[in-house]
């Protein structure tokens, strides 16, 4: 526990830190915001605010797992992996902002280009995991709760693929108004603590196999409790500075790293369906564009006034501030509803409270 706070406190602390020396330094470089030309015209003003600060998140989630290990007992090949999720799909996001930057517009890499890159972190974790991850107790199984009956045996490369660039494009689209992608960050990592941290105290080695216990090693789900932790912590600090009005925003390179950690984190406890309750008010962004899309291309008409559907309620005249709290509160609600299924089944299996 003192490995989790520690990590929590220290990418806290160097975020909100180390943001006001980011917005200085990406307002001098030019690393300004380019805005859509069709969205909400409030939002015209918000051009040239610095954008990237996912790169300061990064940074704590990094400083955090490290200074874990001044109490941890040891790195492990999964948290190391986590680690080097998050910074890849940020790279990734990175180079997708720099274009924007570069090129003056809101259009950054071509979807080829973001295909190959995160099909290349996603492959390369996916292989990690099917080497390293049997020994660790992580399932190539299609998971909800648990392991399911589903093997996906090779196929599994593809599973995390679809997983990781899901999740990585679903907070990525969420991320749209001040502190939206964030806070509902925040809270996923919370429940992702707490997954990992419940599973970590109930290991099979330690209730000698009873029927509600994990397959998952101890150590390795204190490094994915302390990864979390890290994120939370770092997201909380860059909430700090990203509240409306935003003084930075954490662009490509912050979303991507924040979805694809997430999607990385469902694998490695076997909750990837869990992931989708959990992760709600981003599947519901998802989805409002993939219903808008084919409404119009099918239809010739609009479902909502604008997608993702935070925006369609900016049009429908609430506040841009009212729709944050209020999708926070959905997110919120996602994640309590998400630990009480996972809490439920751990009873339900004679689970020791």
């Amino acid at each position: 526990m003192i490995s989790i706070l520690l990590a929590a406190g220290t990418a806290l602390a160097v975020v909100l830190l180390g943001t006001p020396v980011a917005i200085h330094a990406f307002s001098s470089w030019g690393w300004g915001q380019r805005i859509r030309e069709d969205g909400p015209h409030t939002h015209m003003e918000k051009m040239g605010t610095p954008t990237m600060g996912g790169i300061v998140i990064l940074v704590g989630l990094i400083a955090g797992y490290l200074a874990s290990r001044i109490t941890a007992q040891r790195v492990t090949v999964t948290g190391v992996a986590l680690v080097v999720v998050a910074v890849g799909f940020g790279v990734v996001g990175f180079l997708d902002d720099y274009a924007k930057v570069k090129r003056r517009r809101s259009l950054g890499l071509t979807k080829l280009q973001k295909f190959a890159g995160t099909a290349v972190v996603s492959l390369a974790f996916a292989w990690l995991v099917m080497h390293s991850g049997e020994q660790a107790g992580i399932s190539t199984h299609v998971s909800f709760v648990r392991p399911t009956a589903i093997a996906l045996g090779g196929f599994f490369v593809v599973w995390a693929f679809f997983v990781l660039t899901g999740a990585s494009n679903a907070v990525n689209l969420t991320d749209g108004l001040d502190g939206l992608a964030a806070g509902a960050s925040i809270l996923v990592s919370a429940a992702y603590i707490f997954i990992s941290f419940w599973q970590f105290r109930h290991t099979c080695d330690l209730l000698g196999g009873a029927t509600g216990c994990y397959a998952v090693r101890g150590p390795d789900l204190q490094d994915v409790a302390i990864v979390s932790a890290s994120m939370m912590g770092a997201a909380t600090g860059f909430l700090w500075w990203n509240a409306a009005p935003a003084r930075i925003f954490m662009g490509d390179t912050g979303a991507l790293a924040i979805g694809g950690l997430f999607g990385a984190l469902a694998l490695v406890t076997n909750t990837v369906l869990l992931l989708v309750i959990i992760g709600g008010l981003f599947v519901l962004e998802t989805l409002s564009v993939i219903i808008q899309v084919i409404s119009y291309r099918g239809f010739g008409r609009r479902v909502f006034r604008m997608s993702p559907f935070h925006h369609h309620f900016e049009l429908a005249g609430w506040p841009e501030f009212t729709v944050i709290v209020r999708f926070w509160i959905i997110a919120g609600l996602c994640s309590a509803v998400g630990i009480g299924l996972f809490y439920a089944d751990f009873i339900a299996r004679g689970g020791l409270g």
